[in-house]
């Protein structure tokens, strides 16, 4: 499974305050923090400074790897803020990320044709948020056409099915569930990623749901989560899910985690 961690966005307050400050020890403890944690990318976002991206998310970039070598998802719709962090990037990034919407294709895929990068492609068109999981496979489709003819690598796409709110259709976890499996089953070596935390939006006690939707779609195939590695609670439920479904020779990985004492929020 492929963690990306999520702390490092604007939106948080925290965050905000930390680059407002130009306080590149917090950015740098927080990236420490969930590299620790299992964290493989940090991702870092400035979305929430429009007219300083391009000079912020560099930056971001800059105190994570000094403080932790990890490579970055560099979060961003704008290609403009994508190519100064990865200016300045060292190793492969992530661009997060690409749609079938036209304005954000058109822009973004020729930044990355031929280039050395992980991308995570977003399973939404100009039609808006799909419902169903024949919805997801058309646009899916048609992304991995796009993204391979620029000479991306199939394992270098991340389709992300995208995770919308049982509470506004109960369907929505099952369709979601089952275009992880068929996207897993008909292209084969191409990954699947998501954040979970929308599927349990508008409802009581959100993260005892976004723990059980993650498990599930462990089983489903799913083998890239952006989330928030510090909840232990989830990490740990992360680690069995794995090991469950045959991920985890030997059950090394738990019985690693169960030694460290990671187990234990469980």
């Amino acid at each position: 499974m492929l963690i990306v961690g999520e702390l490092i966005n604007a939106s948080r307050k925290s965050v905000a305050a930390a680059i407002d400050a130009q306080d590149s020890g917090a950015i740098r403890r927080l990236a420490v923090d969930q590299v620790a944690a299992g964290a493989q990318y940090v991702d870092v976002n400035a979305g929430i400074y429009p007219d300083r991206e391009a000079e912020l998310l560099p930056w971001l970039v800059e105190a994570v790897q000094n403080a932790t070598g990890s490579p970055c998802s560099l979060d961003s719709p704008n290609p403009e803020a994508i190519e100064a962090a990865w200016g300045v990037h060292q190793g492969v990034p992530m661009i997060n990320s690409i749609s079938l919407e036209k304005e954000r294709y058109d822009t973004l895929l020729p930044l990355i044709q031929g280039a050395a990068c992980r991308v995570v492609a977003l399973c939404m068109s100009d039609e808006g948020m799909p419902e169903t999981c024949d919805q997801r496979m058309r646009i899916a489709e048609r992304l991995i056409h796009g993204l391979t003819g620029a000479g991306i690598a199939l394992e270098d796409i991340f389709l992300d099915p995208l995770v919308q709110p049982v509470a506004t259709n109960t369907q929505y976890g099952l369709e979601f569930l089952e275009a992880v499996e068929q996207i897993e089953k008909t292209w084969p070596g191409v990954h699947t990623i998501c954040g979970m935390s929308n599927v349990s939006y508008g409802l009581p006690n959100r993260a005892f749901i976004n723990e059980t939707f993650l498990a599930m779609a462990v089983a489903r195939g799913l083998d890239g989560a952006i989330l928030n590695p510090l909840d232990m609670r989830n990490m740990a439920r992360l680690i069995a899910a794995e090991m469950l479904i045959g991920r985890d020779a030997f059950c090394g990985e738990y019985l690693k985690a169960y030694r460290a004492g990671k187990l234990e929020a469980a």
